[in-house]
């Protein structure tokens, strides 16, 4: 019964297979990656497929990213030749089409099973936990989930906001600029030279060529990266800032209850 060998192996490699893919995708989420484009990169890299430029330049920019898909597509060959070598098996010595169709059915039945099995939303849960506890306790990889600790929820984000000449940021220190007023922070500058400024000053200026890392609500981000320098960009801001007020309001009385109950109980 060699082809029950072959079947059997084919199984391993495909449920390894899975967990690999299912591991770097963790490990990517960890480096700060979506989830959806940590999913594509990782099944990119393992399948031979290649992903799309954008996406590309955030991973081979990250020494990281690129550790953990260098090892994918090592891994990519291994996988290929067990497949080879299990399909050789599992068809090897059969006696006629019945019994061929008969050994391809157990082989869709079992991959079916397999992938329905791997894609549920509670066994994804599980395994997602286990191997995040595992890549921070036996690995020395510098990976965090930055989406989680930035409780990267609702309507808040970050995102990068490339500085031009004529662009309401550019030319100003930071503290003139009361990006705080309008629920915004600076988490880091770099410079058009490749320097990198972390955690900048109040009074850190921003220049034309500047690419600023900024958290805050999408809106409100998305609204800066297109203010003009003059009246009508000095409008927006006061603007931004009188939502944010509004916004902060209604936080303030969210904590002010919370507090109240943490004080009865």
């Amino acid at each position: 019964m060699i082809w029950i060998v072959g079947i059997i192996a084919l199984f391993v490699v495909l449920a390894l297979s899975l967990v690999v893919v299912r591991l770097a995708t963790v490990a990517l989420t960890m480096t700060g990656l979506s989830a959806q484009a940590a999913s594509f990169q990782a099944r990119s890299a393992f399948t031979g497929t290649g992903f799309t430029t954008t996406e590309a330049e955030q991973v081979v920019d990250h020494p990281v990213r690129r550790q953990i898909i260098s090892w994918l597509m090592l891994l990519q060959s291994a996988r290929f030749f067990g497949i080879l070598i299990s399909l050789i098996l599992m068809f090897a010595g059969a006696a006629s089409d019945i019994d061929k169709l008969y050994r391809l059915g157990w082989l869709v039945a079992g991959a079916a099973v397999l992938l329905g099995f791997t894609h549920s939303r509670s066994f994804e849960r599980h395994v997602d936990r286990l191997m995040a506890n595992a890549l921070d306790r036996w690995t020395d990889l510098d990976i965090q989930d930055y989406s989680r600790l930035l409780n990267l929820l609702g309507d808040y984000m970050v995102t990068e906001i490339q500085l031009n000449e004529g662009d309401w940021l550019a030319g100003k220190q930071i503290q003139d600029c009361r990006l705080r007023d309008e629920g915004v922070l600076i988490l880091g500058i770099t410079r058009d030279d490749g320097s990198y400024v972390g955690v900048p000053r109040p009074e850190t200026e921003l220049y034309s060529g500047d690419r600023i890392v900024v958290y805050g609500r999408g809106e409100v981000l998305q609204q800066l990266d297109t203010r003009e320098q003059g009246p009508v960009g000095d409008a927006a801001h006061e603007m931004a800032v009188a939502r944010q007020t509004e916004e902060m309001t209604d936080q303030v009385q969210e904590e002010e209850s919370y507090d109240r109950k943490r004080g009865a109980s």
